[in-house]
């Protein structure tokens, strides 16, 4: 197949979107499958990441919109899929699209000129006309998606769909038999995202403990990165910037202080605990619904929440125990084979 991957990243959006569609797109390569990537150069973008042939947008600097996510996107959905259209090639088999933006008013332009269209979904919180619609998200549900998408439209819904590098599922078996073995938290592992713009990972550093083993990783975008760097010097911090090794450092921590959005489906893999900060409002659900199931600890205040975690490790094996049972890393082969 001809697959389009329709996707941005920037300052104000991350990295996520991203990243999960290069997951998808690198299982769907593994099966002989063409990929293209379209994507608007937006400030702090992460295009530089993408292995594969990238079709690039042209940008309005003076675009603006009383919509949070068309301001994200930097156009209006007609300019978008306007655009869009003048890049793909004519025999285009798969549309992926993830972004926030982009609804059944842009898919309705482009479905002529595509074969089948695939949205990749959070929030629920628009119309959609596509043939397959995946959210990966814990607690999706068939009815958040009724009458807004169409009735023969293949619903991929929950973790079981998660969009995990093959790394992840491939080290589960040795990070599960680790954290069995377990007898005391030693190493913290502080990932609050590619951008971190309010510079959230300063904040942290300084309610954690010197006796523990820290390792902060940083996105390559993020605006901050040199005032975490400078403050590490001379402590027991290790700083890595843009980390290609994700699921080896998650491996090798005992408890993670991070955000929500996909890295929590990463950290369940591994079972890893985590003490979880909401950064966006649409993190607030998947937060909420993890907490319930005792897989994380949404934060409160920190110094107070990593204190109790630490002086009881009964609490963080059962946050172990129920994060491993939430993912297995499996879902992008689950995906790629309904497609």
């Amino acid at each position: 197949m001809n697959i389009i991957f329709r996707v941005d990243s920037s300052t104000q959006i991350g990295a996520g979107h991203l990243m999960r569609c290069l997951t998808l797109a690198d299982e769907f390569k593994k099966q002989n499958h063409k990929i293209t990537f379209v994507c608007r150069g937006l400030a702090g973008n992460l295009i530089s990441l993408i292995k594969y042939s990238v079709l690039a947008l042209s940008k309005d600097d003076d675009f603006q919109s009383d919509d949070l996510y068309l301001n994200w996107l930097g156009a209006s959905q007609e300019q978008d899929a306007k655009h869009t259209l003048e890049v793909i090639p004519k025999n285009t088999d798969l549309l992926v699209v993830d972004s926030y933006a982009l609804d059944v008013t842009w898919h309705k332009q482009l479905r002529p000129y595509v074969r089948k269209i695939m949205v990749i979904d959070d929030l629920a919180d628009r119309n959609f006309d596509c043939d397959s619609l995946l959210n990966q998200n814990l607690g999706s549900k068939k009815e958040d998606y009724k009458n807004k998408a169409p009735n023969d439209c293949q619903l991929l819904l929950g973790c079981e769909y998660a969009l995990l590098r093959s790394e992840f599922s491939e080290l589960r078996g040795k990070a599960l038999e680790k954290r069995s073995s377990t007898k005391a938290i030693k190493s913290i592992l502080i990932s609050v995202g590619g951008s971190d713009v309010n510079n959230l990972t300063y904040d942290i550093l300084q309610d954690i403990p010197d006796q523990l083993i820290i390792t902060v990783v940083l996105g390559a975008s993020s605006p901050n990165n040199k005032i975490i760097q400078e403050y590490a010097k001379g402590k027991n911090i290790t700083v890595i910037v843009g980390s290609k090794n994700m699921a080896e450092l998650m491996l090798d921590a005992d408890l993670s202080i991070g955000a929500g959005g996909a890295t929590s489906w990463e950290r369940c893999c591994l079972g890893l605990p985590t003490l979880l900060f909401v950064t966006a409002n649409n993190q607030l659900k998947i937060a909420e619904n993890l907490e319930k199931l005792k897989a994380v600890k949404i934060v409160d205040n920190l110094k107070q929440d990593l204190e109790l975690i630490l002086d009881n490790f009964n609490l963080w094996q059962q946050m172990s125990t129920e994060s491993a049972n939430i993912c297995d890393g499996l879902g992008v082969k689950k995906v790629v084979k309904l497609c």
